[in-house]
């Protein structure tokens, strides 16, 4: 690549939002870069529906695992199971996945460089400089540069093309989330099953959130996650894996980031650069699942960057973040009420996994997670847990 070449579209970020939109994007035949910092893992639990994998034409080989079902562990470890009636949750090491999301935009046409995104300008001509620092370059090394008709900010939460270009990305709240993975233990050696998520509520582990154990085959994802400044989440991850005999087990790798819980009002700059994937803010709440999301977020964004390419309207940009609301939005708003009421005392945590031992509550949670849309088709099961929900709000019913 040329120093100053210029592309149809920049992407910076290469995880599944990013590397979707490439990938998009360069099989209608765009000229794209793909500019990624090479070799970080972002902190994930690595949960994906059975919809993403027909929607975005995910391979077999790269599911370590298909779930059957949850554990919901309260804070006095009353645990509930939820199984899945006909379905899965597929699991898959981001590591590998995101590589091989990177590698078929690169195979379709993309244009894959490794580096870090610093600033970007924009010219008279109507192109976008970006200036990036390559892989391996020296300090004193001058900054690279490459043009294009529009920009794809899909750097993550802490994204520099959102805080220096869409004016209210620096206010989107955070959950700061801590993993290790480890060694899968022998069998019988430990609280566990091969194919159970199992979810802990449970305030000294995380006190507005959740934590997490989930099986990848080989290994196994520990993690926690808080928006408290100053909570110990390693400690916390040590504690539960002390509770779970999951403690003398080989720690392979550990990570840490901040996961935004709340999309932006605004993910466009209203001239040629469009957010995607955790720099818009689309991790949903409660549950903090953002691979498909991401995904989707970054199929909008190249639909909505290929209008803009195509008309030279910037009023294109704004379709993504409405089609993606207009789809999504609901589901954000009910799971952050959900958040804020349910995960905001040991109490209310205990009766929200003791609602989550009816079998309505059960059976519409799977529906909408694998088909990713709220669940109108069976009316009298809402009815039935509007009134449960109320019963154990107001205490009629024990905990």
């Amino acid at each position: 690549m040329h120093q100053g070449e210029a592309f149809d579209v920049a992407v910076i970020g290469g995880g599944p939002a990013g590397a979707t939109a490439a990938n998009d994007l360069a099989r209608r035949g765009l000229s794209v870069l793909l500019l990624d910092k090479a070799g970080r893992i972002k902190p994930c639990g690595g949960a994906i529906p059975p919809k993403l994998v027909d929607d975005f034409g995910i391979p077999d080989h790269l599911l370590c695992a298909r779930i059957r079902g949850a554990r919901i562990v309260s804070p006095k470890n009353r645990s509930v199971d939820m199984p899945i009636d006909g379905g899965y949750v597929g699991m898959v090491d981001r590591d590998v996945f995101d590589e091989w999301l990177r590698a078929r935009a690169a195979a379709n046409g993309a244009e894959r460089v490794s580096g870090t995104f610093e600033r970007l300008e924009h010219g008279e001509d109507g192109l976008a400089t970006i200036h990036y620092r390559a892989k391996g370059s020296t300090p004193d090394a001058p900054s690279r540069t490459v043009r294009a008709r529009a920009v794809i900010g899909a750097d993550g939460a802490n994204s520099a093309v959102a805080r220096q270009c869409v004016p209210g990305a620096e206010r989107v709240p955070f959950v700061f989330a801590y993993h290790e993975i480890i060694r899968t233990p022998a069998a019988g050696s430990a609280s566990y099953d091969p194919l159970r998520c199992d979810v802990y509520y449970n305030g000294a582990l995380s006190p507005d959130f959740y934590s997490w154990i989930f099986p990848h085959g080989p290994t196994m994802s520990v993690g926690t996650g808080t928006a408290r400044k100053g909570f110990p989440l390693k400690g916390a991850v040590q504690e539960l894996r002390a509770l779970t005999g999951l403690d003398g087990t080989e720690t392979i790798r550990r990570e840490g980031a901040p996961i935004p819980l709340k999309p932006l009002k605004r993910w466009d700059d209203g001239r040629s650069v469009l957010l995607a994937g955790d720099a818009a803010g689309v991790v949903a709440p409660a549950s903090g699942e953002g691979i498909y999301y991401a995904m989707l977020g970054g199929r909008f964004a190249a639909d909505a960057v290929e209008e803009f390419c195509r008309t030279g309207d910037s009023r294109a940009l704004a379709t993504a973040r409405r089609r993606f609301m207009r789809l999504h939005g609901p589901v954000f708003w009910i799971l952050g009420i959900m958040q804020r009421y349910w995960y905001g005392s040991d109490e209310r945590r205990e009766r929200f996994v003791s609602i989550c031992r009816d079998r309505d509550v059960q059976t519409l949670t799977w529906d909408a997670y694998m088909n990713k849309e709220l669940v109108k088709a069976r009316p009298l099961a809402h009815v039935r847990i509007f009134f449960k929900n109320l019963a154990h709000l107001t205490g009629i019913v024990p905990a």
